[in-house]
């Protein structure tokens, strides 16, 4: 297998593979990670795939200078601002929602973290290693590393938003294009520890007339980065800055100025023969939900257990043909919805139709065709809502399997697949055919009721008949139409 990319899709992606066994080079045209914070919100779908991985005490820990930095802050100036209360649903305290909580942590941070890892778990990790062209046939992908071929199976483009592999396979793609109006990016350092200090922030909104715009907090005490409209480079940012921030600031180091405008852009295919695009290659969106990089880990998460098992020999090559069926769909959504919060910040007229933030945050996007099996009518996902109920192409409902809360439902699946039941469970046990079968009470499972889970943690089949799991799970792999009736359908 060879990754294209060696940023947070891309090393997930590896990493993923690696959890499945299979063996992967990872090539990256820079020689070092991103040395911009850039993406700094893991939600906690993203966690969860850091948990499976066994990453995600090592991600909480690089996350540790943002830890209790959630809140949102608004004011005249830094000096002024006031923080402002932590966002509750409406009805109630927010929901028990998975087994990891998410977490701000700068991109910067996290690569160097996810590269060790990918190295560890027995990756070629290849930095200051370009792709310069490649070559498919009916057996595989010829890679030119500069000069160098290497010979792979398939190959995961997670290259970025100007993906030059999207760009050589002829792959258009859709949406609403430019949204919003120029923006600056100013990353800068300066030691405001004592000014935050007890009003922490993950983002403040600056009102200053003559510094409008918005401050993040990178590590919470000497980097930032301040995101201002405009289409100009050329302004005296340090005395922007020196305004917006509102107290002298004598160590300040702008450290780099970058413009930059929000697209709503998603590719019209994710799959061209043996190449497969994921993350800002698939999609990109405006940063205002935070869904860009998290979309990405999804993709790599879904993508690598169906690039195994066809390695492994275990599914049809037929089964990538779910990739584009199940991502594409979910990609659109997640830049759309991130397009509509771009509008409402910008004082857009009009229903927003707003997705709940839960229902993005934790993967709640339902999938309707793909690697899916429905027993009956399908049940549609509330997206206005966050209601998971175990319905077949959603994520598995988080519940904790045992009194000390370590073990979770979405610890069952990944990398194998796994059976949930409610009820007496030897039924099922006799026919799981070697998958996992656990019993869980819960108020989404009626008794006699279970759900086959596949390893990305989706619901794939629902039903009462125990026989039923083993016979999804070989008709989904093997891609043919199948019915928890029988092995085919028409």
């Amino acid at each position: 297998m060879l990754v294209v990319g060696g940023g947070l899709v891309g090393l997930t992606a590896a990493l993923v593979l690696r959890h499945h066994g299979v063996d992967v080079t990872l090539v990256e045209r820079h020689r070092t990670c991103s040395p911009q914070p850039k993406a700094r919100r893991l939600h906690f779908r993203s966690m969860e795939v850091f948990r499976e991985l066994g990453l995600a005490p090592a991600v909480h820990e690089a996350a540790r200078d943002l830890a209790g930095h959630d809140h949102m802050a608004v004011g005249r100036t830094l000096a002024e601002a006031e923080r402002l209360p932590l966002w509750q649903p409406p009805g109630g305290p927010v929901p028990e929602v998975g087994p990891e909580p998410p977490c701000l942590v700068a991109q910067d941070v996290l690569e160097p973290v996810l590269r060790a890892a990918a190295r560890d778990a027995g990756a070629d990790v290849r930095f200051g290693t370009a792709l310069t062209g490649f070559a498919q046939d009916a057996d595989g992908v010829v890679a030119d590393l500069g000069g160098r071929p290497l010979r792979a199976e398939y190959v995961v483009a997670a290259d970025g938003a100007r993906s030059g592999v999207r760009t050589a396979l002829g792959i258009r793609r859709s949406g609403r294009g430019a949204v919003g109006e120029p923006a600056v990016s100013m990353y800068f350092r300066a030691d405001l520890a004592s000014v935050v200090r007890g009003r922490e922030f993950n983002l403040c909104t600056i009102q200053h007339p003559e510094a409008t715009g918005t401050l993040a907090s990178v590590d919470g005490h000497s980097r930032w980065v301040f995101m201002a409209a405009s289409g100009r480079t050329d302004r005296d940012w340090p005395a922007v800055l020196r305004t917006a921030l509102g107290v002298a600031v004598p160590d300040l180091e702008v450290l780099s100025v970058l413009p930059w405008r929000a697209e709503m852009l998603v590719a019209d295919r994710y799959s061209a023969g043996r190449v497969h695009l994921a993350g800002d290659a698939a999609h990109v969106m405006p940063p205002y939900a935070a869904m860009g990089a998290n979309t990405g880990i999804s993709d790599a998460h879904e993508l690598s257990w169906k690039l195994a098992a066809v390695l492994s020999g275990d599914a049809a090559p037929a089964l990538l043909d779910t990739y584009d069926a199940e991502r594409r769909p979910a990609g659109w959504f997640a830049a759309d919805q991130s397009a509509r919060r771009a509008d409402q910040m910008s004082g857009a007229a009009g229903d927003p139709g707003l997705a709940h933030p839960l229902v993005l945050v934790a993967g709640g996007f339902q999938y309707t065709d793909g690697a899916l099996c429905h027993d009956g009518a399908p049940d549609p996902e509330p997206v206005g809502e966050f209601a998971p109920a175990g319905r077949v192409g959603t994520r598995v409902p988080h519940r904790w399997l045992d009194a000390a809360r370590t073990r979770s439902t979405l610890d069952l699946a990944g990398p194998g697949w796994a059976v949930l039941v409610s009820g007496d469970p030897r039924p099922w046990e006799r026919a799981a055919g070697g998958m996992a079968v656990q019993r869980l009470d819960a108020d989404f499972l009626p008794d006699g009721t279970g759900l086959l889970l596949r390893p990305d943690d989706v619901v794939a089949w629902r039903g009462t008949d125990p026989e039923a799991p083993a016979r999804v799970r070989r008709g989904i792999l093997r891609a043919a139409p199948v019915s928890p009736a029988g092995p085919r359908v028409g």
